[in-house]
């Protein structure tokens, strides 16, 4: 017959539930055994199936990463870009802004010497380089610039040209000065000024020729010191003839036009002025 005491019933259960405890591990134990194990076949299932590996895994993160990093590059193209293309654009406008400018200053040198018309019009299209594209800009800034050059170079042969005609008159004035201040040549000059002006023939200027060959032997630097009398006319004083005009001292047809002003209002014709130089002395 077994006597269970109080302390042997306690006892009894204490290990009952330690027992149950164990056995409850164990099966917690085995169930995540087999869910991990599932798991594996599982997943090798599905490596198996789609051919799945780890170095496939690692060559699409390579591929994804590679991505990311040419997108960034790309965007940090793009921003250079719109960079280089806001630089070019302020370019742009600045060399058009000096073009127009240097061709304003083409066009006023230009003035009424040569057709202009062309750069007026590469000027007029180039002032709306705000509102068009920047392409459009530059290449009207290089036809602008363009007829510029070909305008200052047609104004530059202008003016060349201008020259030299001027430089020719001066020295076909110069040339007939000289000629004209000879004796001979102030007489060819007194002779056609008195019949130009005159409408004296031969027969004037055959007493004029006297007159003056007496006066001053048709020389434009004769002067009388005894009574100051000066030039082929010799005129009293000298100073009489700047109303013919202000080279009379040095231009013998100034002296001449003064002379046959003086005979016409005083004699009326040459021939009178020599005979009273003939009674007188002077006339």
């Amino acid at each position: 017959m077994r006597i269970t005491t109080a302390f042997s019933r306690a006892h009894s259960t204490t290990d009952d539930a330690d027992l149950a405890s164990r056995r409850g591990l164990r099966r917690r134990r085995l169930g995540r055994r087999r869910l991990i194990v599932a798991g594996a076949v599982i997943a090798t299932g599905v490596l198996v199936g789609t051919g799945f590996t780890v170095q496939n895994a690692v060559a699409t993160q390579a591929r994804i990463d590679a991505t990311m990093a040419l997108n960034a590059t790309s965007g940090l193209r793009h921003e250079q870009l719109g960079a280089y293309r806001g630089i070019a654009a302020a370019k742009a406008i600045d060399n058009a802004e000096d073009t127009i400018t240097a061709a304003n200053a083409t066009l006023a040198a230009a003035n009424g010497k040569v057709d202009a018309s062309g750069l007026a019009a590469s000027v007029a299209s180039l002032s709306d380089y705000r509102s068009i594209p920047v392409d459009q800009v530059v290449d009207l800034t290089k036809t602008t610039r363009a007829e510029a050059e070909k305008t200052a170079a047609a104004a530059a042969a202008f003016d060349q040209a201008q020259a030299e005609a001027a430089a020719a008159a001066a020295a076909a004035a110069a040339a007939a000065l000289a000629n004209a201040n000879t004796p001979d040549g102030a007489r060819a000059v007194a002779a056609d000024l008195a019949a130009s002006q005159y409408g004296w023939g031969a027969d004037q200027f055959q007493c004029l020729d006297k007159l003056w060959q007496k006066e001053s032997g048709w020389s434009y630097t004769a002067f009388n010191a005894g009574s100051g009398a000066t030039g082929i006319p010799q005129s009293l004083p000298g100073s009489k003839m700047a109303t013919a005009g202000d080279d009379w001292e040095t231009n013998a047809a100034t002296q001449i036009k003064w002379g046959l002003g003086y005979i016409k209002g005083s004699y009326g014709t040459p021939c009178s002025a020599w005979s009273h130089s003939q009674s007188m002395n002077w006339y």
